[in-house]
């Protein structure tokens, strides 16, 4: 472009509006508390009326500046200009800093990513942007992608490619932080032996746990026998009882006293899937009561840190319709490393490319 060879020296109080060529270094010296050397201002920092007297306490008379051409804009700027474009609703801008800007969560919620359109606009040239993977629970105030102009400069016609390909009208938004509903859960838990007390239910404390959370709350628990008939019912009675968001644990293998799956069916529900290619989680089944998900939960959630549940669930919560195509796509990334310290979500587990 040749916006590098308009250097050129200026008086300090001509400089306005500049652009740095190099960094001014300010050097305090003494034994002080205030003694310091360091970058008073940096390389592509825009001379402000504000810089003038600070330049001219430290000696600087002359600057050697960029001047900024017709059709050019400054990275900090552009840099600006990508965030806003590339971020929907929950996202927040932190400062222009040294050509890039850092998007945080507005509140917690689950981080959708629109990959295709992401892999398009880092295809275009002089502009970056590098997010966490979506499809993850965020919390409010952690930082969720870079948005950076590579060169001093950027030409005006590149930045804007950008910014109409990350147009909403274009697919929606590109990165956006959806809140979670508040579910009323309705648990039901299979099991002879826990339904006649022989042993204490597992599944309840933790199904509790990890939907509060969520944001969510298990506002009903039924204990039933492994019956077929006795489980449809059950299911049928939390709907009645006003739950929008179903789970039956228990019964899911295939041994012929594991029934659960059938009672889903006959309860009405549409089933996407029975089985899914995510270990721990192989033996799930997701299905749907009109509105209301229903899912059949196998004994690994209960023992795993992670598990299918962390997989879908927080999908499900944020508006997700989940069908049989999303829950094979888990597949690459579906194994679980168990690490001797599970760090979830800051793992490679339900990743995949």
């Amino acid at each position: 472009m040749g916006w590098s060879t308009r250097m050129r020296e200026l008086p300090v109080a001509d400089a306005i509006g500049t652009v740095l060529c190099h960094d001014i270094t300010q050097i305090i010296p003494g034994p002080g508390p205030n003694r310091c050397k360091g970058a008073l201002f940096k390389k592509g920092h825009v001379v402000r009326q504000e810089d003038v007297e600070r330049l001219l306490n430290i000696g600087k008379e002359h600057l050697y500046v960029f001047d900024l051409a017709e059709g050019l804009v400054h990275e900090e700027e552009a840099a600006q200009r990508l965030a806003r474009a590339v971020s929907g609703p929950g996202i927040v801008l932190g400062p222009p800093a040294e050509g890039k800007v850092t998007l945080s969560a507005a509140s917690d919620g689950l981080l959708k990513v629109d990959a295709k359109r992401l892999q398009e606009l880092n295809g275009l040239d002089d502009l970056v942007l590098a997010t966490l993977h979506g499809n993850q629970p965020v919390k409010k105030g952690q930082n969720l992608a870079g948005a950076h102009i590579t060169p001093l400069v950027i030409e005006e016609a590149k930045l804007r490619r950008a910014e109409e390909l990350c147009a909403p009208d274009a697919g929606g938004p590109l990165m956006e932080v959806r809140p979670f509903r508040r579910a009323r859960v309705g648990m039901v838990t299979t099991g002879s032996e826990v339904a006649k007390g022989r042993i204490k239910d597992g599944f309840g404390p933790v199904l509790r746990e990890k939907f509060a959370r969520l944001g969510s709350e298990v506002v009903r628990q039924l204990l039933v026998s492994d019956d077929e008939d006795m489980t449809t019912k059950a299911i049928l009675a939390q709907l009645a009882l006003g739950a929008d968001f179903i789970v039956v644990t228990g019964g899911m293998s295939v041994d012929p006293d594991d029934r659960t799956p059938a009672a889903i069916r006959a309860a009405g529900a549409q089933v996407e899937c029975y089985g899914a290619p995510v270990l721990p989680g192989a033996m799930f089944l997701l299905g749907y009561i009109g509105q209301v998900p229903i899912l059949g939960l196998p004994g690994c959630v209960m023992y795993f840190k992670s598990s299918i549940f962390d997989l879908v669930v927080p999908r499900l919560l944020a508006g997700d319709r989940l069908s049989r195509k999303d829950i094979a796509a888990l597949g690459h990334g579906g194994y679980c490393s168990a690490c001797a310290e599970c760090r979830f979500p800051i793992c490679p587990f339900g990743k995949g490319a």
